[in-house]
């Protein structure tokens, strides 16, 4: 149950509209052996110490400084930006944010299934990057950065989601000590 996979997007994913529209788009998923709110999920995941680099790096270069506080709200549905996000869309179970410049998409979905008579929850954990159009050609294009930084991206998105399953599995040792 500790590996991380990249998956197809399930069909009721809100990020699957981009997909549809011809953004790129990437998920991945891993197990937890419990279950795993929504909210619980949303705040590990932008609350991992790999996630406060991000933020570090975004306050910096973007002066879009945020804090776990705000990290806690936003899980919570209490708090509609983030960092250098807003909220796009939210449904009970999933969460899909949006950066500041309208270019790329975060998505976060949890369910809930039974293995053997365990309850478990799938985390879901995938991007979108829409495309933009090539003045000179008038072509949509995702452009050389994108192309140069994917490989990037999937190793940071797998990074991502190993972060928040280690920092759940430590709430969960510590709740059930």
């Amino acid at each position: 149950m500790t590996s991380i996979r990249r998956c197809d997007l399930p069909p009721d994913a809100l990020l699957i509209r981009y997909r549809r529209e011809g953004a790129y788009t990437d998920g991945y998923v891993t197990a937890m052996a419990w279950r795993v709110s929504h909210a619980e999920y949303v705040e590990a995941f932008y609350t991992t110490f790999l996630f406060k680099v991000e933020r570090a790096i975004l306050a910096w270069l973007v002066a879009k400084p945020s804090t776990d506080d705000e990290a806690r709200r936003l899980a919570a549905g209490t708090l509609d930006s983030f960092a250098a996000w807003r909220v796009e869309a939210r449904s009970p179970d999933q969460l899909m944010m949006s950066d500041f410049q309208g270019r790329t998409r975060s998505w976060l979905m949890v369910t809930p299934f039974v293995d053997k008579g365990a309850a478990g929850t799938s985390l879901y954990f995938g991007s979108a990057v829409v495309a933009v159009v090539d003045p000179r050609t008038g072509q949509r294009t995702h452009g050389l950065a994108f192309r140069l930084l994917l490989g990037v991206h999937k190793l940071y998105s797998r990074a991502l989601l190993c972060a928040v399953r280690s920092r759940l599995a430590r709430q969960h040792n510590r709740r059930n000590a």
